[in-house]
Parts: structure tokens; sequence; C-alpha cells
């Protein structure tokens, strides 16, 4: 790791890698799962799978602000970590009831530890350190070692030798995150303590209670939600929509009550916000339609080996940890010669890229042949732009709104950027399901390779062609949102 960084970073660092391989390796197997232990179709499998991430990244909007009123972000961590690990060991109950238990508890979880702790990050540093920037990229290299581990090990484990062995691992994953995070606590220098003590010693109770009683909510939401629609639409679309209201309202009116740079910050926080969701709605296919493209459409034949469908996913994290610590000094160095990119001009270079890698498998579907196989290496080549776009993106959008959101209610702007996640999730599903032949989906898996093929590369092109546009459509306009943003880099 870097020189000159605190040392709470590297506590930090390692409770995340283990979170991180918690949920990517339950996330690895959800599809598959669903599709060949549970026999859903594609499109209930990935509705299903939609649903669950959406409400994941949904959850911090309330455990950031519960954090920031009560319990304190140190609490908060621990608390999630402990709930997140209760929910792996549920799904090894084994039926569909079980899972649906099992996940709601991980959303619950989730809820209180993945926004609060890269809070925790941002406090570690004073406010204009340039360290701040390499600091997030070095803890997002832990989350991608984290995700790498699921990959290669968890997943394929589940994949091969029976589910419960992924889910089950993936629980002692967690559990292994919350114990460093909690012999390292002397490390964090007092960051991450409740701002009023009175509130917890008063509240902290039923905070916990009230979390833990969201459980059954979430069970029904994630089992019915879909089914439920109200204009065209499910519960789970409103449920964010009306989520969306509260966060911006909140922004917005706490923007409004500072000088025009809090009210500027906070306007331009909300908009790379609407962009974030355009990049992870393209990139978080790789749970879905990509992991079942893997599946049908990709020679995975390594000379004698097979790769397991689940474990094409570890490309992501493997050239995260290649290239994580070269883009961490890559900031630090444009940033001392006045040539750092703004925030803006990396998001729309970040969105471009996400789309040029779906151009890459378009062209690789030309080469497949009768076969409607295409090269592992057009899937390697397309993961290598995927994660270039998101170092671009990513572990800066996390330090740009430590930057951005007022002190005082940064847990809750944490919470709001992992609400565009949320929609990043839902829209995911909704692009997924493009994928999908027939009530169910049930057809698609029934496709020959040739036909499944025109398929999956229809919807690739179309999101890499309009993606680009977007991309540069924000690198267009970065100059004016830079202003904006009055000095913060």
């Amino acid at each position: 790791m870097s020189k000159g960084h605190p040392k709470g970073l590297y506590v930090l660092f390692g409770a995340e890698m283990f979170e991180r391989l918690c949920y990517y390796g339950m996330r690895g197997l959800l599809v598959l799962y669903l599709t060949k232990a549970l026999f859903q179709g594609d499109t209930e499998a990935i509705g299903i799978y939609g649903a669950y991430t959406a409400l994941v990244y949904a959850a911090p909007v309330a455990g950031g602000k519960l954090a920031d009123a009560v319990l304190g972000y140190r609490r908060a961590v621990i608390f999630g970590g402990i709930v997140m690990a209760i929910g792996e060991f549920m799904i090894l109950g084994g039926t569909e009831q079980w899972l649906f238990a099992g996940m709601s508890a991980i959303i619950v979880g989730n809820g209180f530890f993945k926004a609060n702790i890269s809070t925790i990050v941002g406090r570690l540093y004073k406010d204009g350190d340039p360290m701040r920037d390499s600091g997030f990229t070095i803890f997002y290299m832990g989350i991608n070692i984290g995700a790498l581990l699921a990959t290669v090990a968890i997943a394929p484990i589940g994949e091969t030798y029976g589910y419960h062995w992924g889910f089950g691992l993936a629980g002692v994953g967690m559990l292994a995150g919350i114990l460093i995070f909690v012999l390292g606590q002397g490390k964090l220098e007092g960051h991450g303590e409740p701002a009023d003590p009175a509130a917890l010693a008063k509240y902290g109770n039923f905070v916990y209670g009230g979390s833990l009683a969201a459980i059954p909510l979430l069970y029904a939401l994630i089992a019915y939600g879909q089914k439920v629609t109200f204009l065209g639409q499910g519960l789970l679309f409103w449920l964010l929509m009306g989520l969306l209201a509260y966060v911006c309202f909140n922004l917005l009116r706490e923007g409004f009550k500072g000088d025009h740079v809090q009210r500027d910050r906070i306007i331009v926080l909300m908009i790379l916000m609407t962009f974030n969701v355009v990049f992870w709605a393209c990139f978080e296919q790789a749970g879905t339609s990509l992991t079942l493209f893997a599946d049908r459409n990709v020679d995975r034949m390594i000379g004698s080996y097979e790769m397991p469908a689940s474990q094409t996913q570890f490309f992501n994290p493997a050239y995260i940890i290649i290239f994580g610590s070269l883009f961490s000094i890559l900031w630090i160095k444009l940033s001392q010669r006045g040539k750092n990119p703004s925030i803006p001009m990396k998001f729309g270079l970040g969105i471009v890229q996400v789309g040029l890698g779906y151009l890459i498998l378009l062209v690789g579907g030309k080469t497949a042949g009768d076969s409607g196989l295409v090269p592992l290496y057009f899937l390697g080549l397309m993961y290598m732009l995927h994660t270039t776009g998101e170092l671009f993106l990513s572990p800066i959008g996390l330090s740009m709104v430590t930057k951005l959101a007022p002190r005082h209610m940064t847990g809750a702007a944490m919470g709001a950027w992992f609400l565009s996640f949320a929609f990043s999730m839902y829209v995911a599903a909704v692009l997924a399901k493009l994928t999908g032949s027939g009530e169910g989906g049930e057809l698609v898996a029934a496709l020959t390779p040739s036909e499944s093929l025109a398929t999956y590369v229809d919807l690739f092109g179309n999101m890499g062609f309009v993606t680009v546009g977007i991309g540069l459509g924000l690198m267009a306009v970065s100059r004016p949102l830079t202003k904006m943003m009055h000095g913060v880099e």
C-alpha cells in the first residue's frame, strides 16, 4: 500500500475485502442457483436477481441516515456485518423460502455496512488532502481482491460441488471481515463514533430491532414485488421512486440552506448520480445476461480445463488488482502536474469505456461461426474495458461524495449515492430481460447456441452504441459541471 496513508485504511481494506468476498460469492452463484437448482426461467431469475441487487443498494439510504443520526458508523458496520453473515447461513436451508429470507437479511446488513465503511475511509483524511483519491482507490482494490477470491474460489466451488458450499463459505468470509474490523478499531483514530451519544442510548435498541423487523417486509418485496403492479410498473419500481423523491428533497433542501457553493455542489452530485446509473446498468450485466451468455455462448475451454460460467466474472476483479495501484499513482502524479482530469470528465471517459466493451462483444459475435461460441478472449477484452472504465468512475465517485456533501450528512449522502446503484440494478435487470424469449424466459435455454448468440449480441451492440454516445455527451459538458464544484477535485 502507498506510503503515508492512515493505518486505519489497512483495517477497512481487510474488512471490506472479506465483505465483498461474501457478497460476490453469493452474487456469482445466484442466477445459476435460481435457474439450475430451483428451476426458474431466465426472466423470473433475472427479476429476482434485479430486485435483490436493487434493494441491496437502496438499503444504505436508511443505513447511512441511521448511522448519521443514532448509531455512528463503527457500530453500524459491526451490526451490518453480523446480519449479513446470518443471511448467508440462512440460505443453506436449500429452499426458495430460505433463499429469500437469507437475501432479505443480507439486504438489511449491507444497508448498515456498505455506505458507512466508505464514510469512515473519507473521515480518515483531512479536507483537501490530495491522498484521499489514492486512498479510495486502494480501498477499492480491497473490494476487488475479495471479489476475485469469490469468483475464482467460492462461486466455482458452489457451482461444482454444491451451492451450499459456496453460500456457506461466503458467510464464513463475512465473519472474517467483522473480526478484522473489531480487532483493528484502535487504528481508526476515533472516527465512526456516534455524533450524539444520548441519541444512541435512547434509540439504539429501537434501530437494531426495527431493522431486523424489516426482514419479513423485504422477503415480501423479493417474492411478490414483481407480481404486484401499479400503472404498469412493479411495486419495487415505485418503492425506488419514493426513495428517490425523499433523497432528492433532502439533498436539495440541504443545498439551498447553505450558500451558492453548497447548492451547486449538491446539484452536481445529483447530476453525476444520474450518469452513475447509466454506467452501472450496463456494467452489472455481469451477474445476469453476461453470466448466462458465458454459460451458453462462450468457448470456455482452456486446454483441457473448462472454466465454469460463474468463474468468468474473475476478469473484472483481476484487472482491478492489476491496474488499481497504477491508477492510484496516476491520479497523484497528474494532480501534482495540474493535469488530473476533472471528476465529470473521468465519469464521461468511464462510461465511454463500458460502451466500447460491449462493442468488443459485437465484433466477437461475428467470429463465432456456426458453433455460436465466442472465443473467451473477447469476453476478457470486454471486461478489461469495463474495468478501466470502472477505475475512472467508481472509486472516484466514493471520494467525490465525501468531498461534495456537507460534512454533517456524509452518511446520508453516501446512502443517496448507493441509491443510484439501486436504480442501476433495476435498470440492469430490465435490460437483461430483453434477452428473454417466451413466458418466464424458459425458451432461451432451449435455443441453439447460434440463435441465443444473435439475441445476446443484438442487445450488447445496442447498449454499446448508446452508452458511448452518453459518455461523449457528459465529456462535452464536463467543464461547466467542474466550475459548479467550486474547487473540489
